[in-house]
């Protein structure tokens, strides 16, 4: 009997910076971005019959984000959602929910699931969920549990825009009042 086989899926992953790419600066004793850490985050998945496409897009603190940054990953998921299965933008969550209402608006008919992603802490540190947060949104903007929306994926739940909202008390996200 020949061998089954399975489609490779094909995420396309949009780096913005935000928590969970920031790092220790040793000089200024700072957490920073520097550039982008997905390649080793990436490195410690398995991820079976899945292809990522990775776009260094932006390496900020979500806080330093404008109007025309947001534009820009407006631009890249419209760029990327002919040629993909789903799409996964790391992003601070400080404002992840304001870049998530305006996909929401500007896209109200995605092709695929767009799933925003961040962390409460850096990759980096101990305790993160940056590496649960992004290993879920892979699974969900590609593993066909998601129908084609802008989300929000964190903390073992996909929340979809708009009207999701950061609880600080809490420190996840949640349905919007």
């Amino acid at each position: 009997m020949p061998p089954i086989l399975t489609p490779m899926r094909h995420i396309s992953l949009i780096t913005t910076g935000g928590t969970i790419e920031k790092t220790y600066d040793e000089q200024t004793g700072e957490l920073v971005n520097r550039g982008s850490i997905v390649r080793r985050m990436l490195g410690r998945l398995r991820l079976e019959d899945t292809r990522i496409t990775t776009l260094e897009l932006l390496s900020k603190d979500s806080l330093h984000m404008n109007d025309e940054d947001r534009v820009r990953i407006l631009d890249a998921v419209r760029l990327t959602e002919t040629n993909t299965d789903g799409i996964v933008i790391l992003h601070g969550t400080d404002t992840l929910t304001i870049t998530g209402e305006l996909l929401a608006a500007q896209m109200p008919a995605p092709l695929v699931p767009i799933v925003l992603t961040g962390a409460m802490r850096p990759y980096e540190m101990k305790r993160s969920d940056a590496l649960q947060n992004l290993t879920e949104s892979i699974f969900a903007a590609g593993g066909g549990t998601l129908s084609p929306g802008i989300y929000c994926v964190a903390h073992g739940r996909a929340l979809r825009f708009p009207g999701v909202r950061k609880d600080r008390t809490r420190g996840t996200f949640v349905a919007g009042q």
